[in-house]
């Protein structure tokens, strides 16, 4: 295609608003939110600073500067680490952290897992022990508004809802008794010395 055409189409996609899974930035099309870049985009937002549910707000703000095609895909990395992090063992520990652990709480859980950022996240994924060095005694680490803050940017960018994802978790197959303090001790020494008992 002749350069002149390349730039005529590419102003009459922009115009309509299609681009094909893509967004405009500075005249140059850029492919949809990688999963770095929703990664960065939390940093950002906590670099700010504030409390989990404030992170979840500043996120919200950051993806309502974005395309719409980019919020879903921001929601889509979500969602897939949402099923990555389903798990009897990091279950546990959300369980020994706050007490008790519902299936809507872990939920809220890994949620506020994803406002303390990527580091930690995988940490926790790989090791839930680890979180004994980043949850204080009568900490609350839930955060229900970041599993929102893509429709809400969404409903901001594009006037409309974002439309829900499928999603699957997998089979866990037996767990075993949370409540067994013998069992949980030997799974979870770290947080069983700040938590349990």
């Amino acid at each position: 295609m002749p350069p002149q055409f390349a730039v005529i189409a590419l102003a009459l996609l922009t115009f309509m608003g299609c681009t094909c899974g893509r967004h405009v930035r500075d005249g140059k099309i850029e492919a949809s939110m990688t999963e770095d870049g929703f990664w960065n985009l939390i940093e950002t937002a906590r670099s700010r600073g504030g409390e989990p549910d404030e992170i979840a707000e500043q996120v919200s703000q950051e993806l309502a500067k974005r395309s719409a095609d980019d919020i879903r895909a921001f929601d889509a990395h979500r969602v897939r680490l949402m099923e990555s992090s389903y798990s009897w063992n990091l279950w546990g520990a959300a369980y020994l952290i706050n007490g008790g652990c519902s299936d809507d709480g872990f939920e809220y859980f890994r949620s506020w897992l994803f406002t303390q950022g990527r580091q930690v996240f995988d940490g926790a994924v790989a090791n839930p022990d680890s979180l004994a060095a980043h949850v204080s005694q009568g900490e609350e680490p839930e955060c229900e508004d970041f599993m929102y803050a893509a429709d809400k940017a969404h409903e901001a960018v594009a006037g409309n809802p974002l439309e829900g994802i499928p999603f699957r978790y997998p089979e866990l197959g037996q767990g075993w008794d949370f409540d067994d303090s013998s069992e949980m001790s030997r799974r979870y020494p770290e947080l069983w010395r700040k938590f349990g008992g």
